[in-house]
């Protein structure tokens, strides 16, 4: 991958800048009322290897670039990856063109002025990882040898993958906004398969952060990825029953996600949400705290500004139980008669508050049922938030893992589930934008043989 200096960076910064500037002039020139677009560049490097070969070896250079005008309230968008002067011209003309066609909408607009971003703090996002493709290689072939090496049940494997990307985007408006950022994103991974008898398994690991410094060991990832695999051998299925249920907690993840999708405007505005004005009511048990904080350092989802330029900020989304905002754009915000809550573009950096359990005494607290550690299918139902998804895991008894259990089905309701919230655990040791530890759900059905 190229080495990229200081001044590169700032280089591209500025013409990202300067295309923004005309793009908006060109709108306003073409007798747009008011315009907003976005802008980036990327380029990256990812490695695959599989059993000690090199599979793949790609290097990546990407651009994109977005405009979308407004001519009172009827709006037309379009968008680009030629950032010649001639495309960003004609792509502005398109959008124009897409405008004239379209109904007017009292909620197409701009974001007010005053909400826009005024500074644009230094979150630490931008950590360039100078690899060579030979160094990219060695540490993924280091990741792979130390999950076959794990142990003998380890027959094959789905290899090990590293990449690192380097990005800038900027965006502006015709409130007279411009801002923009560098970001990096390093991941390392690894799936292997293990054998016992007649029966297989297949589990993985994976390190992502802004900094390679920040990146789990190449042989942990491995190991860990390993591990996971092993564990599964011997998997039985489940008698139907109801039962407590532990969300691990790189799955608990997924029901935080069902929580914010369901209090997005988007759905709330088209009536397609189980928590329809539900604001300021409670609907986890009081100790519950879920907060987003969009400036954190070295945050995997850490922006200064959302989608339409509004300056973000910390916020919580449920204290004591209560929820205390919905997840709000301009448009959503406008059709919703609120006013926006800075999150064009979905959350960043959405945290529960982890309680003092570890692993350990989550499994004391579950005592007799089942921990989840992998889901499968779409089923949740986001009207009426019920819950049935193919399930993976482990039996639990008097706090003690009995186990591996498969083939299984939880079901349940969304709203029921999040009354039912007994503890959270601390034990969140993943990487990922959503941080949680695992979740105890006092009562769900286990469908089984």
């Amino acid at each position: 991958m190229p080495i990229l200096t200081t001044e590169d960076t700032a280089e591209r910064m500025a013409r990202l800048q300067q295309i923004i500037e005309d793009l908006l002039k060109e709108a306003k020139h073409q007798g747009a009322s008011a315009a907003e677009a976005s802008v980036g560049s990327s380029s990256g490097l990812d490695v695959a290897v599989r059993l000690g070969e090199v599979e793949t070896v790609e290097h990546t250079r990407d651009n994109g670039l977005g405009i979308t005008v407004y001519f009172g309230h009827r709006k037309g968008s379009a968008s680009t990856s030629d950032l010649s002067t001639d495309a960003v011209r004609d792509t502005v003309r398109a959008a124009c063109a897409i405008a004239e066609q379209t109904q007017e909408d009292r909620c197409a607009h701009l974001a007010a002025a005053e909400l826009m971003a005024t500074e644009i703090p230094d979150l630490d996002l931008y950590h360039p990882w100078l690899l060579s493709v030979e160094e990219a290689i060695n540490l993924a072939t280091a990741c792979e040898d130390a999950a076959r090496g794990h142990d003998p049940r380890i027959i094959n494997s789905e290899g090990a993958s590293l990449s690192t990307h380097f990005g800038i985007h900027v965006s502006g408006n015709s409130h007279g906004f411009i801002g923009g950022y560098p970001t990096t994103r390093h991941s390392l991974n690894c799936a292997v398969i293990a054998q016992e008898d007649d029966m297989m398994q297949r589990d993985y690991w994976w390190t992502s952060a802004r900094s390679a410094l920040d990146l789990e060991p190449a042989h942990s990832v491995g190991e860990r990825a390993a591990a996971r695999t092993v564990a599964r051998l011997g998997a039985r299925r489940l008698p139907t029953q109801e039962a407590p249920v532990l969300f691990r907690a790189e799955v608990a993840t997924g029901l935080l996600r069902s929580l914010v999708g369901a209090i997005n405007g988007n759905s709330l505005y088209r009536r397609s949400s189980f928590l329809l004005d539900h604001l300021g009511k409670r609907i986890f048990p009081e100790f519950v705290r879920i907060h987003e904080e969009p400036h954190l350092p070295r945050g995997l989802s850490s922006a200064p500004f959302d989608g339409d330029g509004v300056a973000t900020r910390a916020k919580d989304l449920i204290s004591g139980g209560v929820l205390q905002t919905y997840v709000l754009d301009t448009y959503s915000g406008c059709r919703l008669g609120l006013p926006t809550t800075g999150n064009a573009g979905g959350v960043r950096n959405l945290r529960i508050e982890m309680g003092d359990r570890d692993r350990a005494a989550m499994l004391r607290e579950l005592g007799t049922g089942l921990m989840v550690t992998e889901l499968m299918g779409h089923g949740v139902n986001a009207v009426t938030g019920d819950y049935s998804r193919g399930a993976s895991g482990f039996w639990v008894e008097n706090g003690e893992i009995q186990y591996p259990v498969e083939e299984i089905t939880i079901a349940g309701n969304l709203k029921t589930m999040f009354a039912g919230l007994v503890a959270v655990g601390n034990d969140c040791d993943f990487p990922g934008g959503t941080r949680t530890g695992s979740w105890l759900i006092d009562r769900m059905t286990i469908a089984g043989e």
